[in-house]
């Protein structure tokens, strides 16, 4: 996957977050956590490969936990070769939000392209990156 998210013909970038109806938020950044984890084994491992705290990435590991009937990671403290690892529903809470991504990223191209093409180019917000990022959130449909 490119990361380009609307294509690169726009230029857009499009970043899911779905909003289960219990609260919980699947996030490009959960998805991101959970495929470290799977890489490193490891929380902590997976915290510096993405550049954020122990902390956030346990609270982030949690709240998953707590949001799902079935744990998207389980630990094995102690452990020499890592102490953690994903369970089957942490796999298929990956594979689920990557195809909601997919999906999404090839309905929105021509959209995305259109928002693009209205852009005032003159017009910059301070400190923001050089892609467009349009962020979209799923409810109940």
């Amino acid at each position: 996957m490119d990361g380009s998210g609307g294509g690169k013909a726009t230029g857009a970038d499009l970043t899911i977050t779905i909003a289960l109806p219990n609260g919980v938020r699947l996030s490009a950044e959960d998805v991101a956590l959970l495929e470290a984890i799977r890489r490193v084994r490891s929380i902590t491992g997976a915290a510096k490969a993405l550049g954020i705290s122990y902390r956030k990435a346990w609270l982030m590991v949690d709240a998953l936990a707590r949001g799902f009937e079935s744990p998207a990671v389980t630990t094995h403290p102690g452990r020499r070769e890592g102490g953690s690892e994903l369970t089957p529903f942490g796999e298929r809470l990956i594979a689920l939000y990557r195809s909601v991504e997919r999906r999404s990223r090839s309905a929105a191209g021509a959209a995305l392209g259109e928002l693009v093409a209205g852009l005032d180019w003159s017009f910059r917000v301070e400190g923001a990156d050089a892609d467009l990022t349009a962020r979209a959130a799923t409810d109940e449909a």
